[in-house]
Formats: C-alpha cells, sequence, structure tokens
C-alpha cells in the first residue's frame, strides 16, 4: 500500500487521499473514485482503475471519506452531507479540469451528489452497484414500528454485516441527514454519460435501483449493464474488466469531444 496524502478541513480533520496527475500528453478528463459505505480507497475497484490510469498517463484520484480508512473520525458518525463535502473539497482543491466519477455502492450516490452540485467539472459518471438513497429506502423502510422508535431513542440501530460477524451501526443522523440528498424522488439533471453496472445478485442494493438511476437521469447517453449473476461487490474478473472497459471508453469518447 502506498504512503497516501493528507487535506486539512476546514474543522481540522485529516481526509487521506491519493492524486496521480495526467501525463502531459494525454489531458483528457481524469478519474475520480469514490468508495463505498465502511470501505477505504484501497479497494480492488480502485486499484486496478488507477493501474489503468497511470499505465494511459491520466490523472486519478481516489479518497478515504471522513470515518473512512486512514481518515480523521468515527464512521458512526460520518453522513452523506459531509461525505459529499469531503468528495467535493478534494475534487476542488487536488484536481484540475473534468473528472469522470466513478462512484461504488455509497460512492454512487455521493456521485450523483457531486454532478447535481458542481456539474461543470464533472464529464461522466460510471456507477458501481450505486446506492442513491439507501438510507431511506433500504435501512428506515425496512424497519418495523419498534425498531424506528428505538432508532430514534437510542441514536442508532445495529443491522447484520453481510461481510463481518460484527453488526454494522447506523445513526438516526444518518437517516434524516439522508433526506437532504434524495435523488430518485426528481429528474437528475445531468446531461453527459452514464454508465451503470448492476449485479442482479446483489443482495443489498436491488437490480431495480440502477433502471430508477437511469430512468430520472435528464442525460440522453445512459447505459446500462446488469450482469445476472453479480452480487454487490462486483470484483470478479470479469466484472472488474467490464468496469475498466467502461471507463476507457467513456475517457476516450470524452477527450475526442474535447478535440
Amino acid at each position: 500500500m502506498t504512503q497516501p496524502s493528507y487535506f486539512m478541513t476546514p474543522d481540522g480533520l485529516r481526509l487521506a487521499y491519493e492524486h496521480y496527475p495526467a501525463t502531459a500528453d494525454n489531458p483528457g478528463p481524469g478519474i475520480f473514485f469514490l468508495i463505498g459505505h465502511n470501505s477505504d480507497m484501497y479497494g480492488t475497484k480502485a486499484d486496478i482503475l488507477k493501474d489503468w490510469a497511470i499505465a494511459k498517463g491520466v490523472s486519478f484520484t481516489r479518497l478515504d471519506y471522513y470515518g473512512h480508512g486512514l481518515s480523521d473520525g468515527s464512521p458512526a458518525d460520518g453522513t452523506l452531507s459531509r461525505w459529499t463535502e469531503d468528495a467535493a473539497l478534494i475534487l476542488s482543491e487536488i484536481t484540475s479540469g473534468a473528472q469522470i466519477l466513478v462512484g461504488s455502492s455509497l460512492g454512487g450516490w455521493i456521485m450523483l451528489n457531486l454532478a447535481v452540485r458542481i456539474p461543470e467539472r464533472i464529464a461522466g459518471l460510471v456507477g458501481i452497484a450505486a446506492a442513491p438513497d439507501f438510507t431511506e429506502t433500504l435501512i428506515w423502510d425496512v424497519l418495523d414500528d419498534r425498531q424506528k422508535q428505538d432508532m430514534q431513542t437510542d441514536g442508532q440501530i445495529a443491522l447484520p454485516n453481510p461481510y463481518s460477524d460484527e453488526d454494522v451501526i447506523y445513526s438516526y443522523g444518518l437517516v434524516t441527514d439522508g433526506r437532504l440528498h434524495l435523488r430518485l424522488t426528481a429528474p437528475i439533471p445531468f446531461t453527459g454519460p452514464v454508465v451503470l453496472h448492476q449485479g442482479m445478485a446483489d443482495h443489498e442494493v436491488p437490480w431495480q435501483t440502477a433502471i430508477a438511476i437511469a430512468d430520472k437521469m435528464d442525460s440522453q447517453s445512459v447505459r446500462l449493464n446488469l450482469l445476472k449473476a453479480a452480487g454487490h461487490r462486483f470484483s470478479e474478473p470479469d466484472q472488474l474488466d467490464m468496469i475498466v472497459e467502461s471507463v476507457a471508453e467513456m475517457h476516450q469518447q470524452l477527450s475526442c469531444s474535447e478535440d
């Protein structure tokens, strides 16, 4: 694992990130990777895309949000507002020019937030099991009345973690803050190219979510790749190849359009 750089936020906390600038002969859009919930920036998908970008001389940036990986903070205290702000800070202060956002799970929600917030910096979107609105549709809405009451009273709830014996802790503040960023309740005003990768065997994010994202996009260039046997991680060799191919194709398309 390489040594990250650190960006000091206005409230004095460190955000870990990595940035690899483009070479002089490849001035096209950069690649900006957005991690999933409780993940970190050194995951397989991010590493594969970093290796591709470096080999092609394309700018590549990735970060750990507040409470994730090597960044400061507690995951239980994070919110969509905070994580979106973290990503916006790194994008605006560390990168230059247009970026292709690649968002995995939670990162797919943050990707959409950034596309709405700073569309002038976003050239294209690549979602991987993108999970907009999950705090409402996949957490709050599936709780029974007693669980909802307990979550409000205790300020949090523990739910089973499919990847660990330890439960995942979700705060009530995460749910209430998430309601400020719901993306599937209205059109998403982004007109650049969009590719959405989604497994139909994903037991965390229903494959119908990808269809809902595509439907809400103002963009007329939306491609949806549904893999029947793929799960949430979308990290098998053929799936990783699909991600890299879609990013490479989008990068080439957008670079040509700049000429």
